[in-house]
C-alpha cells in the first residue's frame, strides 16, 4: 500500500498553535490533503493524551483511527521533547521526537519525564535531560520505540544548530548514537544538503511538516510503499529500503526560515559567503549574526555540492497549494479569493497531493484558472525562484517573473 506520512505535529496544547489542533481537525485536514498517516505529536500532555485515548480506537498494529468513523487517516503515537541541559561544557537546546507503537509505552515513558519535569506545562515540554537519557527512557520502555532528532539544522533547538548543538551524533548521543536510525531534515534544508555528510550516511533523512495548524500538516511528508502497521513503517526506516520508502517530499530549503544567515530585526539576510566577508558581525547592529542552516551545513560538510551517496532515498521539493494559488493569482493565502480556488481543485481533483504530483494540464484547468494551473505545473518542474528565509523569518516563492506578475495583476479584479 502507497501511504503519505507526517509524522511530526502539535496539538493545541503547544504553544503558538492554532485551537483547531485536535482529532477531528486533524482528520478532515489528512483527507484534503492526502495524507495516510499522521503523527499525534505531543503525547506527553495530560490533556492531550486523554483526548486520544478517547477519540481513538486501534485500527493497526502501532496505528488508530477515529472512533466516530470520520474520515481514513490512521494515527501514530509521537511527541517532541526540548531537552535543554549541560553537556561538554555547553549548553544545549535540542528538540527530540519519541515515536512510540502503543499507549501502555508511552504511559511508561509520561511516568518517568513527569519525575523531571511538569508536563502540563507545554504540549512539547521543556526538560533538564540530556538527549540519550531520553532515548535511554524511551527503549526501557519499549524497545519498539524511536528516537530521531527534530529539524536538525535549526540555529536555536537542534542536534547540529549553530547556537547550541554537536557536530556529530556521537558526541550527542555517545554510545546510545547506535540507536538513531533517522534525523529529520527540518524545512531549511533537504536531503541534498545532508548528503554532503558522509556521517549522516548510515540514517535515514525523514522529512514532516511540524505543524501548529491544520492547514500546515503536510508541508513535508514521507512517501511508503508498505503495509499499514507501525513496525512496517518504522522497519522501513531504519532499513532504509527504497522499495519501502520511496521518497521525501520537501519544502524548497530556501523557503525556510533559517536557510540563510541574518537579523530579521535588522532586515540582513546574507549567505554564508556574504556572512564570512563580514566576519559573522550585522552590520547593522554590530552585534553576531544568526547563523543559519545552510552555512551550518558548509561547516560540518566533507563532501561537495551535488555529492549522492548509494543509498540515497530520493525526494521532490514542492510549495503548498494554497501558497502556490496565492502566488499565481496574486493575492494573500489567507484570502478568500484563494481558498475558493483550493476548494475548488479539491472539490474536483481530489486531495493536494493527488494534485500538486500527478494532475494533468487539462484536468487543472478544467478546475482552476490557466494562471493556477501553470503555476502548479512549474512548482512540479521546480521552475521556481526562492527569496531564501533568514533568522525566523520564511524564504518568498517567485513562481512568475515581473512581467508575468503584472499581467496577473491587471486581472486580479476578476479573481
Amino acid at each position: 500500500m502507497k501511504l503519505i506520512a507526517d509524522f511530526h505535529i502539535h496539538s493545541k496544547y503547544s504553544r503558538a498553535t492554532s485551537p483547531d489542533m485536535d482529532l477531528p481537525h486533524l482528520t478532515a485536514a489528512a483527507q484534503r490533503k492526502g495524507i495516510g498517516v499522521v503523527g499525534t505529536g505531543d503525547f506527553t500532555h495530560p490533556a492531550w493524551l486523554l483526548h486520544l485515548k478517547v477519540n481513538l480506537i486501534q485500527a493497526e498494529q502501532g496505528l488508530f483511527k477515529m472512533k466516530n468513523g470520520q474520515g481514513n487517516a490512521r494515527f501514530l503515537l509521537t511527541s517532541e521533547i526540548s531537552c535543554i541541559y549541560k553537556k561538554n561544557g555547553k549548553v544545549r537546546k535540542l528538540h527530540i521526537l519519541i515515536f512510540a507503537p502503543d499507549f501502555s509505552t508511552v504511559e511508561k515513558i509520561n511516568t518517568k519525564l513527569a519525575i523531571i519535569g511538569n508536563l502540563k506545562a507545554d504540549g512539547r515540554p521543556i526538560l533538564g535531560l540530556d538527549a540519550k537519557e531520553l532515548l535511554k527512557i524511551a527503549l526501557e520502555a519499549n524497545p519498539d520505540c524511536m528516537i530521531v532528532p527534530s529539524h536538525i539544522w535549526t540555529p536555536w533547538f537542534a542536534v547540529f544548530g549553530s547556537k547550541s548543538g554537536f557536530d556529530s551524533l556521537e558526541e550527542c548521543f555517545d554510545e546510545y548514537s547506535q540507536y538513531i536510525y533517522a534525523v529529520e531534515t527540518g524545512l531549511s534544508s533537504d536531503p541534498s544538503m545532508n548528503w554532503r555528510l558522509s556521517i549522516l550516511d548510515n540514517v535515514a533523512l525523514i522529512s514532516n511538516g511540524d505543524s501548529h495548524s491544520p492547514g500546515k500538516i503536510g508541508r513535508e511528508v514521507n512517501l511508503f510503499q508498505t503495509e499499514l502497521s507501525y513496525n512496517a513503517l518504522m522497519g522501513a526506516i531504519k532499513q532504509k529500503d527504497p522499495k519501502k520508502f520511496l521518497s521525501t517530499i520537501e519544502f524548497f530549503p530556501e523557503e525556510g526560515k533559517y536557510h540563510f544567515d541574518g537579523h530579521r530585526v535588522c532586515k540582513v539576510s546574507f549567505s554564508p559567503r556574504e556572512t564570512k566577508k563580514h566576519n559573522g558581525i550585522c552590520p547593522v547592529c554590530k552585534k553576531s549574526l544568526v547563523v543559519g542552516v545552510l552555512n551550518r551545513v558548509e561547516e560540518l560538510a566533507d563532501r561537495g555540492e551535488g555529492f549522492v551517496p548509494e543509498n540515497a532515498i530520493p525526494y521532490k521539493s514542492l510549495i503548498p497549494l494554497e501558497e502556490v494559488i496565492s502566488e499565481a493569482i496574486g493575492v494573500g493565502p489567507s484570502s478568500k479569493a484563494v481558498g475558493k480556488q483550493y476548494n475548488n481543485l479539491i472539490s474536483e481533483l481530489g486531495n493536494e497531493f493527488g494534485i500538486l504530483l500527478d494532475a494533468n494540464r487539462a484536468d487543472l484547468e478544467s478546475a482552476t484558472f490557466p494562471e493556477v494551473a501553470e503555476a502548479i505545473l512549474r512548482v512540479r518542474e521546480g521552475k521556481v525562484k526562492v527569496i531564501p528565509g533568514y533568522d525566523g523569518e520564511y524564504g518568498k516563492i517567485k513562481i512568475f517573473d515581473e512581467k508575468e506578475r503584472k499581467k496577473i495583476e491587471k486581472q486580479k479584479a476578476l479573481f
